[in-house]
């Protein structure tokens, strides 16, 4: 059965060719992906890799934990299960179903005084 792991620590260099490089030497290497940033492309100096075996795995954690791949100090480790989160709050969402911005002091709206726009 696959085994997945978290590998941390990454250095911004590294792509997904050479982390599944990397972890090769240990066995099957099923995936590896370097997670990046979706609005600017960058690492975010973390990612997974998944093993073919629960041996190839633990051969990896021993191989490559607290050892350096592209000139930074990784870790790796068995990843944990992605835990269901609350849902984000987003402002544009809230403001749609009647949430407040906020107020809009500053400014005479009145019409009195100089510089109003009414």
């Amino acid at each position: 059965m696959n085994k997945k792991l978290y590998v941390g620590g990454l250095s911004f260099q590294t792509t997904d060719d050479t982390l599944r490089a990397a972890f090769a030497q240990a066995g099957t290497v099923v995936s590896a992906v370097v997670i990046k940033d979706k609005f600017s492309g960058n690492s975010k100096g973390f990612g997974f890799v998944e093993m073919g075996t629960e041996d190839e795995a633990t051969a990896a954690i021993a191989m490559w934990n607290e050892k350096p791949l592209d000139d930074r100090t990784i870790k790796v480790n068995e990843a944990r299960p992605m835990e269901d989160r609350p849902p984000r709050r987003d402002n544009y969402s809230q403001n749609r179903s009647g949430g407040s911005r906020g107020g809009f002091g500053g400014g005479n709206h009145s019409g009195f005084g100089g510089g109003s726009r009414y």
